[in-house]
């Protein structure tokens, strides 16, 4: 099979920072899917990877990075019980094994959902990973309930991003909550507020916007884009027996202590770890991304595609990643093979 992949960790904009190569097709085996890919989409940390993973080596087989996808099921392994060859399907990925960015793909059924029906190609790619983001922050590590926690409040930092796209919808449409987003340009003002933000806030100042727009206090933050810059605001902004959850990670140790007379609930979130850890819940990847598929279906929720290029090739995957490296990137950029 055809496969795009390096071995050694390169600025985007040099010839060998993505290669061309071919390898051979994986054969499922126990849980395993092997899927055709159909599209990818890039996210955070296929840049993130692609930046580390041979930083100081050269690899002597080309590492093949990527997690969202969309495919048709090709085989699979002996123990498979949710799925069948011919089937259509889109999933995150696991950050341990092969990636997306290839024919074919070896994929754990349990962390795979079934193709949103009504949603193209390139619309179902957009979604998986962001979406399992926004949702795992918000229902699993906050456990917001629409029933305890309408009408409440929360911060959502880096909302015009993949994920904060999706989770200004989960956290607006899903959970009743009252949104305040960041976003500094015009542009990305204007696709928050279509996505469910009630009030957008720039994020320099961040204190004394979130004031003016009326808030004193709220009762969610979400940190899709910087805790360290951002944790001395979330302290401060944070209601008593609030909750805080990040993405980001934290280059800088996190004084804790700043939350403790609030009596302040922290948190992280990675998408990845069920199947990294093989946790006993990992199956709540499958039934979450079909609860997503439905909410896609009826319009509840609407994909976060804003992009599509066409075809496997290098100067596609280099394009994107230079897109996201940019740091201007609003939704999400789709490549079908």
């Amino acid at each position: 099979m055809k496969a795009i992949g390096f071995k050694k960790s390169l600025p985007i904009n040099e010839k060998e920072s993505f290669i061309l190569f071919e390898t051979e097709t994986p054969k499922p085996s126990g849980r395993d899917l092997l899927v055709k890919v159909q599209a990818i989409s890039v996210n955070p940390v296929d840049t993130k990877v692609r930046q580390s993973a041979a930083k100081d080596k050269t690899l002597e087989e080309p590492k093949i990075i990527g997690w969202d996808a969309v495919g048709i099921v090709e085989a699979v392994g002996e123990n498979v019980e949710l799925f069948k060859k011919g089937d259509a399907v889109y999933y995150a990925g696991d950050l341990t094994r092969s990636g997306s960015n290839a024919e074919f793909q070896l994929i754990d059924e349990r962390i795979v959902g079934n193709k949103p029906k009504k949603l193209s190609i390139a619309e179902a790619a957009a979604m998986p990973l962001t979406a399992l983001t926004a949702w795992e922050t918000l229902f699993d590590r906050m456990r917001i309930l629409k029933e305890k926690d309408e009408g409440k409040s929360i911060l959502i930092i880096g909302g015009a991003g993949g994920v904060g796209s999706i989770a200004m919808q989960l956290a607006k449409r899903i959970a009743g909550l009252e949104v305040i987003t960041t976003a500094s340009r015009e542009e990305t003002k204007k696709w928050c507020k279509e996505h469910g933000a009630d009030h957008v806030v720039d994020h320099k100042n961040l204190v004394e916007n979130v004031k003016k727009a009326g808030f004193e206090t709220v009762d969610f933050i979400v940190d899709f884009h910087d805790l360290n810059q951002y944790w001395d605001a979330c302290a401060e902004l944070i209601k008593p027996q609030g909750h805080i959850t990040s993405i980001t990670g934290s280059a800088e140790p996190l004084l804790l202590n700043k939350l403790k007379n609030k009596s302040v609930t922290f948190s992280w979130e990675l998408m990845f770890t069920r199947s990294m850890f093989t946790t006993d819940d990992m199956i709540a990847q499958h039934r979450t991304l079909n609860t997503i598929a439905e909410l896609l279906d009826n319009g509840e929720l609407r994909s976060t595609l804003t992009n599509t290029l066409q075809g496997m090739t290098v100067d596609n995957f280099k394009a994107v990643h230079a897109q996201l490296e940019s740091g201007k990137s609003i939704g999400k950029t789709v490549i079908e093979f």
